[in-house]
């Protein structure tokens, strides 16, 4: 995307000093949701991070290859780089805030665990009578991105302060109420990291359930209950979440995407990423630079 084409709540003053320094928006989910039909096909912002607040209805949001299912209210965090999409209920309601990674990273400096917060996309649910104040900071937020008062930069820090903060402590009390993870939570977890580390040498399944220490049949069975998938199609997915960002973020061309993730062959590239995207390498790539150019 093109930064000329951003929504014109700015921060600092002037656009092009907003690049370096930060940028924060804030639109009603209903302005960028029902125009689509309320579907966002799987997209990326180089720069751009999202915190979502859902406040009725829910939904599905595909984040680098995995869908987290939500239900109203909730918080959705995206981090910058993410490939991600959703599929809103119709009617469902809420808020994108949007911000540079440059003034998130500033407003790390009141704590580092703020930033930690989008080391990963999460979907983070609430109860319906922790959603009030959160809805009040969210309004306070938009109230002073619309207007020039004194002091309106250090109101818009501690709106978004307060709500980083809110998210961090509901993100923090789910994990401590999750059940303890189990002995397919630690091999699905072990697997995760071997593939993260692996996944460009497309190594069989074989491979992978042998160096956990597990047989096949038990590591397909750990993937599918923690998963819901196979370890074939973890594997296939992390090939595609790397082939998606080059095809966003590089020039390489389509041969040079697939050999960079293990795939000497170029036409079985193309039939892989056609069978698991649905459309061509080279249409998924004039399609999200016609979206974003």
């Amino acid at each position: 995307m093109s930064k000329q084409s951003f929504p014109t709540f700015y921060l600092y003053g002037e656009p092009h000093r907003l690049v370096a320094e930060g940028f924060v928006h804030v639109e009603t989910l209903d302005d960028r949701s029902r125009p689509s039909e309320w579907t966002i096909k799987p997209h990326a912002h180089s720069e751009l991070s999202h915190i979502f607040l859902i406040t009725s209805g829910g939904g599905a949001m595909e984040a680098d290859g995995a869908e987290m299912r939500f239900v109203a209210p909730s918080f959705l965090l995206v981090p910058a780089t993410t490939v991600h999409g959703f599929k809103w209920l119709e009617e469902t309601a809420g808020f994108v805030i949007t911000m540079a990674d440059a003034y998130l990273q500033d407003l790390g400096r009141h704590g580092a665990e703020l930033t930690g917060l989008f080391e990963r996309p999460d979907a983070i649910e609430m109860s319906a009578t922790q959603l009030p104040p959160v809805e009040r900071l969210v309004a306070d937020l938009m109230r002073e991105l619309s207007w020039s008062a004194p002091g309106h930069r250090a109101a818009v820090n501690a709106a978004m302060l307060s709500l980083l903060v809110t998210a961090l402590r509901h993100r923090s009390a789910a994990v401590h109420a999750a059940p303890r993870a189990g002995p397919h939570a630690a091999i699905v977890a072990r697997l995760r990291e071997r593939i993260e580390q692996r996944f460009r040498l497309r190594e069989p399944v074989s491979v992978h359930a042998a160096a956990l220490g597990v047989s096949q049949t038990a590591l397909r069975v750990a993937c599918a209950r923690m998963a819901g998938r196979s370890p074939a199609q973890m594997l296939d997915q992390r090939a595609l979440l790397e082939a998606q960002r080059a095809l966003l973020y590089s020039n390489l061309s389509i041969a040079e995407i697939g050999f960079s993730i293990g795939f000497a062959d170029p036409a079985y590239f193309s039939r892989f990423f056609q069978r698991n995207m649905g459309l061509s390498a080279r249409a998924y790539r004039d399609a999200q630079q016609g979206a974003n150019g």
